[in-house]
């Protein structure tokens, strides 16, 4: 059994889908960070089967709009002293800015750069996004 130590101050970004967790682990950065970081990948779960966990030694500025539309079932636990101060129950954003990227190269936001990209979720069980703009649809795949 692989045993990781707990953290005194930090973040953990638990109950991740299985093999989803390497994007989250990147979009991060945490390749780069400079505090110890474990990320754990298919760790046996009663509740999922199999899922990912990154913990993170130290207090990080977190998107939970993004985690959302990774992965809707992540929870995130703020760790003060190595105990559970908050806790986040992630789920899809009714809307989001400047996460997706529209696809579409006739949009305002292709020609315009300041133009912040605004969608509005459409489709909860598939997880589309609308373009504000100009209705292109977009989803998980399309994270800028």
């Amino acid at each position: 059994m692989l045993n990781i130590t707990k953290i005194k101050n930090g973040v953990v970004i638990d109950h991740i889908k299985a093999g989803q967790g390497i994007r989250i682990f990147n979009w991060l950065g945490l390749d780069r960070a400079h505090h110890t970081t474990a990320f754990v990948v298919n760790a046996s779960s009663t509740v999922m089967g199999r899922k990912d966990i990154i913990k993170i030694d130290n207090h990080i500025d977190i998107n939970f709009d993004l985690l959302g539309i990774i992965d809707p079932n992540i929870t995130v636990n703020i760790i003060e002293n190595e105990v559970i101060t908050e806790k986040y129950k992630l789920k899809l954003p009714e809307r989001v800015e400047n996460i997706l990227k529209c696809k579409n190269p006739r949009c305002i936001t292709s020609t315009e750069s300041y133009i912040p990209h605004i969608f509005r979720l459409v489709n909860p069980e598939k997880r589309i996004y609308r373009c504000e703009y100009c209705d292109e649809s977009a989803g998980p795949g399309d994270i800028r």
